[in-house]
């Protein structure tokens, strides 16, 4: 078994998307020992996300997707801590409406991993929410970090630009809901959930259509 442990804390912020705004808490997550961490998702508030890191080495900090609402402070996160930013090619359109005129410094790519405190977290490209959006897989640990893709009562929001709700829909069933069900799903926002308490109930979200 890994050392790797999962921190958690929340921070509050505006999502901004298509002439629209809406208050929303975000979940950070951390991912590490007492060396060094992988930091998920850099969302609104740097401060209090360099004060979770505590002055450990920040191996990367990896965003989910390309939203605001998970990547406004990971400029500021990476700056100070010396980490690189690291987002799916296909979420650039994205994270470009954020971050104009800072590039991400390096790529996730399906099936890659990054690796932190002697474990690997394993790339998931699940599209839907965001072209670029991503998961990422623990498995010694039997942890899923889904950003805004699957989340406690089902997929992600599907009703803006560049989102699609039968392409989520396929992401889940076929990338995630095929992981260990007793899997623990770290989401963007909310509670946290594992795949088994999930998986049941994929035919109500066709129904529902969104």
């Amino acid at each position: 078994m890994s050392d790797a442990r999962v921190e958690h804390l929340t921070t509050s912020g505006v999502f901004a998307l298509d002439g629209g705004s809406w208050e929303v808490d975000n979940n950070v997550w951390l991912f590490g020992d007492d060396e060094e961490v992988v930091v998920v998702d850099a969302p609104h508030d740097a401060e209090a996300i360099i004060a979770a890191v505590a002055g450990r080495r920040v191996v990367a900090v990896v965003c989910t997707h390309g939203h605001n609402d998970h990547v406004n402070a990971a400029p500021a996160v990476a700056d100070a801590t010396g980490a690189p930013i690291l987002l799916h090619p296909d979420d650039r359109v994205l994270w470009d409406m954020t971050h104009p005129d800072r590039a991400p410094d390096g790529e996730l790519a399906d099936g890659g991993s990054v690796k932190v405190a002697g474990t690997e977290l394993r790339v998931i490209h699940t599209p839907g929410h965001a072209p670029g959006a991503v998961c990422l897989y623990a498995a010694e640990s039997g942890v899923l970090f889904s950003g805004d893709t699957l989340f406690q009562g089902g997929p992600g929001a599907t009703g803006r630009s560049y989102s699609d709700f039968p392409t989520i829909l396929d992401s889940i069933r076929d990338r995630l809901l095929t992981l260990p069900q007793d899997t623990v799903v770290n989401t963007g926002h909310g509670d946290s959930t594992t795949i088994g308490a999930e998986a049941p109930h994929l035919q109500e979200w066709i129904d529902r259509g969104h």
